[in-house]
């Protein structure tokens, strides 16, 4: 079964969607099965690797709402993407009278997680009823973390309401690990973000800093990730290494796993 991992800050701009879809592309590098599932009605995710939301029929709007199987919703990119559109705005409402409304997404990737070792979910900007839905799916949540003072504070309320679907929804529903994203090393500031988040959450805090670099902003322009963009630069190497972390979770786990079926080219859609 997959292991399921949502991306989540109920910040925006913290370089969530540059890591779940360049941790995505890293796991699948190293063989492993990969789906990423675009939970934003922004769609950022899906633009990333060139997909045209407005020109979507079916979207993960139609996997919570109208129950549609996710696995005909799916693009074969660099790795396989659950695409979003804007509709998708509007799901809090038309799930807001639905029985079990927390766990639609969870009921949509069961008949499907046997297919991925990994499922990555990349929320909104907001602790709503869709990113609640990744908790509840999920069996960690890793938080992006710019590397600045006030984008450390929001991290209390991402905790309690962690605590909440804990009690309530997915007692699995808790933090794997803190990553410290668009770290300019040229500050002090940005070096002393990383050194209080350190002090305060210690071993959760990811070893893996990502930097700066125009190279995330030009990446999507072409449709693609960092890896495939720039494949022997820093930046790739720095998901890399974090892809390794990730696996490093529970020793074991996924050692002697080859992919399943044979790796897609870069952009084969179906």
């Amino acid at each position: 079964m997959a292991t399921i991992l949502a991306f989540a800050n109920q910040k925006g701009g913290v370089a969530k969607t540059t890591s779940t879809l360049n941790v995505g592309v890293a796991l699948r590098e190293m063989h492993r099965r990969v789906l990423a599932i675009d939970l934003d009605p922004q769609a950022n995710l899906t633009m990333c690797q060139g997909i045209d939301p407005d020109g979507l029929t079916r979207s993960t709007y139609d996997v919570l709402v109208h129950r549609t199987d996710i696995a005909d919703v799916v693009v074969r990119c660099e790795i396989d993407i659950a695409p979003a559109s804007i509709d998708l705005a509007g799901a809090e409402l038309a799930l807001s009278s639905a029985i079990g409304r927390e766990r639609s997404l969870e009921k949509a990737l069961m008949p499907i997680q046997h297919r991925y070792d990994y499922i990555l979910i990349d929320t909104p900007p907001s602790l709503g009823l869709l990113t609640i839905n990744a908790f509840t799916a999920a069996r960690g949540v890793v938080v992006p973390v710019q590397c600045e003072y006030l984008s450390l504070r929001g991290l209390a309320q991402l905790e309690r309401t962690l605590e909440m679907v804990r009690e309530n929804l997915n007692p699995e529903a808790k933090i794997v690990g803190i990553l410290p994203t668009m770290l300019d090393v040229r500050t002090i500031h940005g070096r002393e973000a990383v050194d209080v988040l350190k002090e305060s959450f210690g071993d959760l805090v990811f070893d893996t800093v990502v930097k700066k670099t125009i190279k995330f902003a030009e990446a999507p322009v072409k449709g693609r990730s960092i890896l495939a963009y720039d494949p022997g630069g820093e930046a790739a190497e720095t998901y890399r290494k974090l892809a390794k972390e990730l696996l490093n979770e529970k020793p074991g786990e996924h050692e002697g796993r080859g992919a399943g079926e044979p790796l897609p080219a870069y952009g084969a859609h179906i």
